[in-house]
């Protein structure tokens, strides 16, 4: 029988541990854990998936944008999931894979940075907060086997060298760090060969935003999972930015501007051709 306090609360959750919430939670409540909810033997589950994001670094810090559509098998499953998430005040995560179960690992990742904080009385590392996640998706080993794999892509503001970094990871935990710009999703081998070709190590915030759309503009164009810009709808991809100054999300209204000025120059040129190395 698990003690209690006076107050109610078990006595574990009343004494100063570990300053990792996953740890914990895995000791006294590991039922809550994502990863440790296995599935019977021979089950398959089909699930939404989460598709394509793209990270690009530019001139004060990091990029991250992502569509908006999860499809389940050969059905769009919706139309408008958001994929990308600030983690703390100066990172953000974005997801492909099993939807349900990358949303859960992202908000436990949250926490744990969260909780972090409030024990520490400091941020974790920009470097320290990669690893976490690592070990995180280590765990989701036995469930990505079970074809429920979650491969997020992560990048923040590292204030000790005061620029934007790029990670990325395998189903098996692994963390690499990617420089200049980066994808996940199914697709990401369009929205690579588009960043390769329109990344400027130079380019401002208001560049690589428009970099970044147009690269999840072409990975649209080839990939059936990744939903483009939604003109009718009005569905704009997600955009995340982190500076020195913190990570915010660009407002529909300011990405409908970039979707617009996308489209009327591939208006009659719909692979975004470039004449005479033009912009």
């Amino acid at each position: 029988m698990t003690p209690v306090s006076e107050g109610g609360l078990p006595a574990a959750y009343l004494r100063t541990g570990s300053s990792s919430f996953t740890d914990f939670v895995a000791e006294h409540e590991p039922s809550l854990i994502p990863s440790r909810r296995g599935l019977p033997p021979g089950a398959t589950i089909d699930a939404p998936h989460g598709t394509t994001i793209v990270t690009l670094s530019f001139d004060g810090g990091v990029l991250m944008a992502g569509d908006r559509r999860a499809t389940m098998g050969n059905i769009i499953a919706n139309r408008d999931m958001e994929k990308v998430f600030a983690t703390d005040e100066y990172s953000v995560v974005g997801i492909a894979g099993t939807a349900g179960l990358a949303i859960e690992l992202v908000r436990l990742f949250q926490v744990e940075l969260e909780h972090y904080e409030k024990i520490e009385g400091a941020l974790m590392s920009l470097e320290g907060k990669a690893n976490r996640l690592a070990s995180m998706i280590r765990g989701n080993l036995g469930m990505a086997m079970q074809g429920l794999s979650v491969v997020p892509v992560f990048a923040g503001f590292d204030h000790h060298d005061a620029t934007g970094r790029i990670f990325s990871y395998d189903v098996t935990g692994g963390c690499y760090e990617e420089h200049d710009h980066h994808s996940v999703g199914s697709g990401s081998l369009f929205a690579r060969g588009a960043l390769k070709k329109l990344y400027r190590p130079d380019m401002d915030a208001d560049e690589a935003v428009r970099v970044a759309v147009e690269a999840l503009w072409d990975a649209a164009d080839d990939d059936s999972a990744t939903g483009g810009p939604d003109v009718g709808r009005r569905i704009w991809p997600t955009v995340g930015i982190v500076t020195a100054e913190g990570a915010r999300f660009l407002a529909d209204d300011d990405v409908a501007p970039v979707v617009d000025a996308i489209l009327s120059h591939r208006r009659g040129n719909p692979g975004g051709r470039r004449d005479g190395g033009a912009s």
